[in-house]
């Protein structure tokens, strides 16, 4: 039987990534986390991902590739990140289940209080807002 999946959405918006904090439970409330949610039954990680960022954050959102590798999490779940964009529209992401939002350069990154399976994927997060060299200088 195959775990059941968490996705996390690394949203990036000019060089950098949105992060939520908890308001809750007591033991999580403050520390800060990606976006994201459980993958229904029969629903795809993407299309999970795109209704889980309606919900907690009032906007759609394009998915994209894998960040990093499976992160497992307590009882058997495992934790997927895919890196994402906000759609096209006037949306501003709100927080609407959580305490705040905050944009996050990827020097900060390291500073932040994440949720003990985000904090794994910091490195990948890192690599993820580094600017790609180009192929060919000119």
């Amino acid at each position: 039987m195959s775990p059941a999946v968490i996705v996390g959405a690394a949203i990036v918006r000019a060089g950098h990534l949105l992060a939520q904090q908890r308001a809750y439970p007591a033991d999580a409330a403050g520390l800060w986390e990606l976006p994201g949610g459980r993958v229904e039954p029969g629903e795809s990680e993407a299309a999970a991902l795109r209704r889980e960022c309606a919900e907690e954050l009032g906007v759609e959102v394009v998915v994209g590739d894998r960040v990093g590798g499976d992160v497992r999490l307590p009882g058997g779940k495992v934790l997927r990140v895919f890196g994402a964009s906000l759609a096209c529209g006037p949306a501003e992401p709100r927080a609407v289940e959580h305490r705040a939002l905050r944009w996050l350069a990827a020097a900060d990154l390291a500073e932040v209080d994440w949720l003990p399976a985000d904090r794994v994927l910091v490195p990948a997060l890192q690599a993820l807002l580094r600017p790609r060299e180009c192929a060919h200088e000119f």
